[in-house]
């Protein structure tokens, strides 16, 4: 018996991600092996496989397969695992090391969710991995009724959650997007204000739509010139919440930013967010899949990619050409 899968021999470009034909995977004690339907892509895993570190991850041992959330049908099990598993319809993120990006994985039984029956395969690959690491970004954003909340890519996995969630929160939501595309998208989504930031001026258009009113609370995960427009449009007492940066270039800021205009500032990610304990990690992961189950949050999917077409789905994630949580499908 076989599987396939994309490996990655040499850091380097997309056209680096292989896929093969390789041994199947046996269960070891305390876990089960996953018939894999759909697998997370992550703009992480583009700056990896491309040799440069992310985020504080090491880079992976050669050969690798990268991928960390998957979704898909328990087939096998190992020693000490419940046979109640087996069969069922499952999610779960396989954490650092990887080998999600074939139609075969294999991880630890207390990694496992049940999939709610409200959520197909991509939804629930969404919120286990995008959707947890929403949970945490939007823990340290304490939104309330009355906040002005400022969204860059409000378009993708991540963004277009938080835009969601500031809505339910009682807040008026401000979301940037890149090309006017993506910023049609941003007002599908019920911002009360949709942006485009490929035009340099956009804080003044900012500025004049929200009519005297201030962000009160930033999500930057783009930084570089973008997060910076975003954190001077903060009113005094705002919250800037960093989550992501395009291109390794962070938002630059400083204490005198901070004094200024008594600003405070948090890292959502990273590595607090890589060394939470399993079960709080595990206690995310459970509210996001709720959350979405429940129809509270909708996760935005873009259209799966095969799996042999997963530097495709690379070189789109780098062009800026996907819209919510890139996937691929493996069968």
């Amino acid at each position: 018996m076989t599987m396939h899968a994309i490996r990655l021999h040499a850091f380097g470009p997309a056209e680096n991600l292989r896929y093969e034909e390789l041994p199947a995977l046996k269960p070891g004690p305390g876990q089960a092996r996953i018939a894999v339907t759909v697998a997370g892509v992550h703009r992480i895993d583009t700056a990896l496989r491309a040799g440069g570190r992310r985020m504080a991850l090491p880079l992976p041992e050669l050969p690798t397969i990268p991928g960390r959330e998957v979704a898909g049908i328990v087939d096998a099990l190992g020693e000490n695992v419940d046979s109640s598993w087996l069969g069922r319809r499952v999610v779960a993120h396989l954490g650092q090391g990887g080998g999600g990006y074939a139609d075969q994985a294999v991880a630890y039984a207390t990694s496992l969710h049940a999939i709610p029956d409200a959520l197909d395969d991509a939804a629930a690959v969404a919120m286990i991995g995008t959707g947890r690491t929403t949970m945490r970004i939007l823990d340290g954003a304490r939104l309330v009724p009355g906040d002005v909340a400022l969204v860059t890519g409000a378009t993708g996995g991540i963004g277009s959650l938080l835009v969601q969630a500031a809505i339910h929160a009682g807040a008026a939501v401000v979301g940037g997007a890149w090309g006017p595309t993506k910023v049609a998208e941003v007002a599908k989504l019920g911002a009360t204000v949709a942006v485009d930031y490929s035009d340099p001026a956009w804080p003044d258009a900012v500025r004049r739509a929200l009519g005297g009113r201030e962000v009160s609370v930033a999500f930057d995960g783009i930084g570089g010139a973008v997060g910076r427009q975003a954190l001077e449009l903060l009113g005094a007492g705002g919250r800037l919440i960093l989550f992501g940066a395009i291109g390794d270039e962070p938002t630059k800021l400083s204490a005198s930013d901070l004094f200024a205009r008594s600003l405070t500032v948090t890292s959502a990610i990273g590595p607090a967010l890589a060394k939470m304990p399993p079960a709080a990690l595990r206690a995310l992961e459970e509210r996001a899949l709720a959350a979405a189950a429940e129809g509270k949050l909708v996760p935005r999917v873009h259209p799966p990619f095969p799996l042999e077409h997963a530097a495709e789905a690379h070189r789109a994630i780098e062009s800026r050409a996907t819209m919510g949580k890139t996937v691929l499908a493996a069968r």
